[in-house]
């Protein structure tokens, strides 16, 4: 009797996701828990295991296309049970075929419970940025999008049709184009501003090649720019002497080795050091909510980890709460499970601050921007040797080499002022220059 695979639910807010590889074709034997297929959601992408022995009797679900959870995308049997000569991949199902098949659609558009509702909330960060802008609900949004999912299209088109709402204020509203006989209540009416118009991304007749944006790579766009609409992005940067560091390190690296059974680099340290600057400045490790500052009891840091297709953003929970040893592991772990995609949703959400490390690859430092819902996230460049004068102890002043690194703060202006920035880095930049880090 033939198997059939589903895809999953990859966290209670996953509403569909999409099929990026098969790992096995039509025919093929597969073991139990072996990889079938990868998948991508919002969130993460994760490579699904077999849930049965046998072998690959159908694929019901193309790459590249998206489907509701729960929908059948595959059937594992008995090799005896699909006659010979069968298609090898059958066209995609529509999504009423897979709608009906997962059997997962119990409810009317309007519940928010509903699948139809939860892929109306769990639009793109983009639709909902704007739907937000413009004070719509996207549950009265017709949705073309799979199990009508609202898409950007479908909002422009909704708003298109729909009055515009008046924007507030405290004076009566002003005619766009001045006349001089209106009432100005002191006020100089402004001229409507024309759009500015884009211009477009190449030229008829030019030489270019044009390929779609990854859905990982639209995420990450989508974020950045809400990201930058959002936040007053602000940056400091300071210069910190890593030789300490340096030193404790390869004193302890062999040691350290052994007893915690991972590889200790530098970004331990800079991470039990944030997490000290965060106890001290919480405000660095709150969100924005309307007009409230919402502080997280929790530190939970996120660290950014490049992928040869994008970008992602690993949390280690709980992180004030481990020694060096913890954070190393934890960090390695969650480093070597998102470059094979065996994340779960749950290791990639809840960050409260990130960490960003552009070093790696010779930064002097970077500017990154802010992970919402956080209001800070902290750049390291790249540890070099450089002649820095020093001051002995008996005020006479020298020049040495020394192992040093430049390191950014970028915060969000509005509930971080520039002082409280300069006093968190200061703050990392003492723990890093003469803590011990538990190793002495």
């Amino acid at each position: 009797m033939a198997f059939d695979v589903v895809m999953p639910q990859m966290g209670e807010s996953i509403a569909e996701a999409t099929v990026l590889k098969w790992h096995k074709q039509v025919g093929e034997a597969i073991a139990k828990d072996d990889t079938l297929y990868e998948i991508s959601t919002d969130k993460v992408d994760a490579e699904i295991p077999a849930p049965a022995a046998g072998t690959l009797l159908e694929i019901l679900v193309d790459v590249n296309v998206t489907v509701p959870v729960g929908t059948v995308v595959a059937r594992i049997g008995d090799a005896s049970e699909k006659p010979a000569g069968a298609p090898a991949l059958l066209p995609p199902a529509t999504p009423v075929e897979q709608v009906a098949a997962a059997a997962i659609i119990q409810a009317p558009l309007e519940d928010e419970n509903s699948l139809e509702g939860r892929l109306k909330a769990k639009s793109s960060p983009l639709v909902r940025e704007m739907a937000k802008q413009h004070g719509v609900d996207l549950a009265k949004v017709q949705g073309t999008g799979q199990a009508g999912r609202v898409t950007k299209e479908d909002l422009e088109a909704f708003l298109a049709k729909s009055p515009a709402a008046p924007a507030p204020s405290i004076a009566p509203a002003l005619p766009a184009v001045h006349d001089p006989s209106a009432p100005t209540m002191g006020i100089t009416p402004a001229l409507a501003v024309p759009p500015t118009p884009v211009a477009p991304a190449f030229a008829p007749g030019e030489r270019v090649k044009v390929e779609p944006m990854s859905r990982m790579r639209k995420i990450i766009a989508d974020g950045m720019v809400a990201s930058k609409r959002t936040s007053a992005h602000v940056y400091t940067v300071f210069e910190i002497d890593m030789t300490h560091v340096a030193q404790l390190r390869n004193k302890h690296k062999q040691a350290f080795g052994s007893q915690f059974g991972t590889k200790l680099s530098f970004m331990p340290f800079v991470m039990m050091a944030a997490c000290k600057a965060l106890r001290a400045y919480p405000v660095a490790n709150a969100s924005v909510d309307g007009d409230n500052i919402v502080y997280k009891q929790d530190i939970n840091l996120g660290i950014a980890v490049s992928l040869d297709w994008g970008l992602i953003v690993p949390v280690v929970k709980n992180a004030d709460m481990m020694n060096l040893g913890g954070l190393a592991r934890s960090l390695n772990d969650l480093a070597e499970r998102a470059r094979t995609k065996q994340l779960k949703p749950d290791e990639i959400s809840g960050g409260t601050f990130t960490i960003t490390n552009p070093g790696v690859y010779g930064d002097t430092f970077g500017l990154p921007i802010i992970n919402q819902p956080q209001v800070a996230i902290q750049g390291v460049g790249a540890i070099v040797k450089r002649p820095v004068v020093i001051t002995g102890p008996d005020g006479t002043d020298f020049i040495a080499i020394r192992q040093m690194m430049f390191s950014s703060l970028g915060f969000d202006h509005r509930i971080i002022d520039g002082a409280t920035g300069d006093l968190f880095m200061a703050f990392v930049k003492k723990e890093l220059e003469t803590s011990t880090f538990g190793l002495e």
